[in-house]
């Protein structure tokens, strides 16, 4: 049968409940989001006081940070009722979620009352994190087990992309295929398929993962705050490493999962590592559970000098001030930007810090080992799982790769660590990786077959890094790719990603190359973020020693790129992600189509820096907003929203909102909810655009500027800013040039102008406040801390 979703139902409203209905909701499906009527109102007939439980769990939810939603309109999507007076409008719903409370008794209670109404062939899946999912359909139709298994969302839902899809052997085939596929296509997850084992995969290595550095720092001596810093982005994981994770999660979370891999499976090799040490049992007897409950491995306290973080002695139990961690493969591997280089650095350190990355590895690498097939049948589901719901940047058996598979198993069964004898087999065979790239294809070993098959997705998931044997043209911090079918990709790697010289010699090269031999362009890149702006530190040196001339130059060479991606012979489109700001977003609103990731977080921040966007950004906010004039609301308003938007460097949270800021286009950019299709999506829009009979845009010569008529009301708005202490002298100086360039300067009257002519205005001011002391001085602050000083 043919199935779509357009309305789901929730039932529990707790953290993960309220979470799922708002990331539903957030992709425009209706969503019915019920739980249970307070103690107290049973015998009330008024709604507000039946269904106070789920709407205060929703306005909860809602204004949670990080915020559960792309932009606000979503909660519009959400109707709250209860399950006494509301089960009965579940027919009208494609899936039902069930995310009550993790007890088998009571889930059974839930899903009687639920087949009661069902409509047969719906959807019904559990958001269990550890009850067997077979055990759950027990007592049930026919009809309910066929259309049942389990969905194991991640906390928080919107940016945690891991989806579990777990069956029974009652589910139907084309109900798990179609999980997967909507999972991955319209939720943007990454689905992994999960057989009905403990803890399912993520929880099952995750929780080992953890289990087991409490194990080594016991051996190796070493503190909390020495293994945080082992273990965060130094070697591709989280910020919040280990110790801040599971304060985050929660410790009586933590402990659960562990007692239950340790109860449930007798025949696990390594089940002495889920026993819980004397001091974590502690810690939930002190109900010190992290977040949930103020303390846990850290505790925030008042000081002298502030809001202070102090960490636990596990040795006292008692709080003290943190200590930053000193060891010098660490301090050897922070300068090296690859990941993988930095890893085989590590593991290979002589002193302590290597001590603890061997022991770590050895123990993580002999555990998955033995994994396969007991809880997936293929490797990558594992690493997947990993990447996507502990926020991994490389997998488990990829990490394995990357410090050698070969030399690692001689070195770990020296060490006393068994591994699973399929290892053996595949490197008698020859095979001495779990992954490998052929002709742009990444394959997978496979267990069963002893030989190399191709990852699923194939095209769909798109990487151009793959491609190096389709190398078209490359300079120092950009490759040009053949994506194939007659279409180029542009990447570069630059700290931040940031837009210096060579990257736009990048950007005008790749497109003078596509112009000749391609349909067009795609720009993107695999960074964790698509670009943080212009490289600022070439800005500060030319501004410091008042080499005018060559950042005139700088500023031209900047426009000119973006001008060449508006206006080339092909289209040009572009797939953000994560942090796009400044030039990078520039970059954006210059392309002829913008297919973004979800999580894009873009804006045009220069005014934090006390400069004006230089690169074309000012200049395109004009033009649109000349654009959007209506003649039923005076000119000013909607070239104000446009100057706000800048002056107070508004970053859109999603792409979503990005539509709201103006800076995606309705109509012509595209959101793509997975943000590993977005380059494979970019690609297609290309050969669509071509196709269509793509015609080079002419240069705009009607752009209406607003003169003296605009410049008294934007004036008037930032010297009240400012007496009202919103903005600071220096922010006033900044913004005042900001409304001159975008009213088109000191005109009498509105006027047409040329692109030309607002570009020339943008590089003047952006020049001359590159000359102002205050405007140094963030921007000193800025490649000093990372964040501009308030002048």
């Amino acid at each position: 049968m043919k199935r779509s979703i357009k309305k789901v139902a929730v039932l529990g409203s707790g953290v993960m409940g309220s979470r799922i209905a708002c990331h539903f909701a957030g992709i425009g499906v209706q969503v019915l989001l019920l739980d249970m009527v307070p103690k107290g109102a049973e015998e009330s007939k008024v709604p507000t006081e039946r269904n106070k439980l789920v709407n205060d769990a929703l306005q909860a939810a809602l204004k949670s940070n990080p915020s559960p939603v792309y932009h606000k309109d979503v909660a519009k999507k959400i109707t709250t009722g209860n399950f006494d007076d509301n089960l009965s409008e579940i027919p009208t719903c494609d899936w039902i979620i069930e995310v009550v409370v993790e007890r088998l008794d009571i889930k059974q209670i839930i899903f009687e009352k639920v087949e009661r109404f069902r409509k047969p062939g719906t959807l019904i899946t559990s958001n269990t994190s550890g009850i067997p999912i077979h055990m759950m359909a027990e007592g049930r139709s026919d009809d309910f087990k066929a259309h049942f298994c389990g969905s194991h969302f991640f906390n928080p839902p919107r940016y945690l992309r891991l989806l579990e899809i777990i069956p029974t052997p009652y589910t139907k085939p084309e109900v798990v295929d179609f999980l997967m596929h909507y999972g991955d296509v319209y939720l943007g997850k990454t689905t992994v398929l999960c057989k009905d084992t403990p803890a399912f995969i993520a929880n099952r290595i995750g929780v080992f993962s953890i289990m087991s550095i409490f194990h080594i720092m016991g051996q190796l001596g070493l503190t909390i705050d020495e293994i945080d810093a082992l273990t965060g982005p130094l070697i591709g994981r989280p910020k919040s490493a280990t110790f801040r994770t599971a304060d985050v999660v929660g410790i009586d979370t933590l402990v659960k999962v562990a007692k239950g891999v340790a109860d449930n499976c007798p025949n696990d090799e390594a089940k002495n590592i889920f026993q819980i040490p004397s001091w974590l049992e502690q810690m939930v007897t002190n109900n010190w559970l992290g977040d949930k409950t103020g303390q846990g491995f850290f505790k925030k306290i008042k000081s002298a000098a502030g809001k202070e973080i102090q960490t636990l002695n596990l040795s006292t139990m008692e709080y003290a001030p943190r200590v930053k961690p000193k060891f010098a493969s660490l301090e050897a591997a922070k300068p090296i930007d690859d990941l993988k280089k930095r890893m085989q650095l590590l593991q290979a350190a002589p002193d302590k810090a290597g001590d603890f990355y061997r022991k770590f590895h050895y123990a993580l690498f002999s555990y998955i080992s033995f994994r396969i097939p007991e809880i997936s049948d293929e490797i990558y589901r594992l690493d997947d799982a990993m990447m996507a719901g502990f926020g991994w940047e490389i997998g488990a058996f990829e990490s394995w790769d990357v410090v050698g598979v070969a030399s690692t198993v001689e070195a770990m069964k020296k060490a006393g660590y068994a591994v699973a004898p399929w290892i053996d087999e595949m490197l008698a065979a020859g095979h001495t990786s779990f992954y490998k790239v052929e002709k742009g294809t990444r394959k997978y070993y496979d267990v069963a077959t002893k030989q190399y098959q191709s990852l699923p997705g194939g095209e769909a998931f798109l990487v151009m890094s793959h491609r190096s044997d389709s190398t078209v043209w490359k300079n120092s911090a950009c490759r040009m790719y053949d994506l194939g079918d007659g279409v180029a990709g542009l990447e570069w790697s630059t700290k931040m990603n940031s837009i210096g010289g060579e990257v736009l010699e990048g950007i005008q090269k790749s497109i003078t190359i596509a112009e000749e031999k391609f349909k067009g362009l795609v720009i993107a890149n695999e960074g964790a973020n698509f670009s943080a702006g212009a490289n600022v530190g070439m800005i500060f040196m030319l501004a410091i020693e008042q080499e005018y001339d060559e950042l005139d130059m700088a500023i031209r060479m900047f426009q000119n790129t973006m001008m060449r991606c508006r206006y080339s012979s092909i289209p040009v489109v572009s797939a953000p992600h994560g942090l796009t700001l400044g030039g990078g977003c520039e970059l954006n609103l210059h392309a002829d189509k913008v297919c973004a990731a979800a999580e894009t977080y873009i804006g045009l921040v220069e005014l934090g820096v006390g400069l004006i966007p230089g690169g074309g950004g000012t200049k395109e906010f004009v033009l649109r907003a000349s654009d959007e004039l209506h003649n039923d609301e005076p000119e000013t308003n909607t070239l104000k929203d446009r100057f706000f938007a800048i002056a107070t460097a508004k970053v859109a949270t999603s792409a979503h909102e990005a539509y709201g800021l103006g800076i995606l286009r309705k109509g012509q950019d595209e959101v793509v909810m997975n943000i590993g299709r977005r380059i494979s999506v970019a690609k297609q829009s290309v050969i669509d655009l071509f196709d269509q009979g793509y015609v080079t845009p002419v240069q705009r010569k009607d752009i209406r500027v607003l003169g003296r008529l605009g410049l008294g009301a934007m004036y008037a708005g930032i010297n009240g800013m400012t007496r009202a202490g919103y903005a600071t002298e220096h922010d006033a100086v900044v913004a005042k040039k900001l409304a001159y360039v975008m009213c088109g300067g000191d005109l009498s009257e509105a006027t047409l102008v040329t692109e030309q002519y607002l570009l020339d205005l943008e590089r003047e001011a952006f020049l001359s406040l590159c000359g102002e002391k205050k405007t140094l001085e963030r921007i000193q602050s800025v490649l000093k801390s990372g964040r501009p000083i308030r002048n």
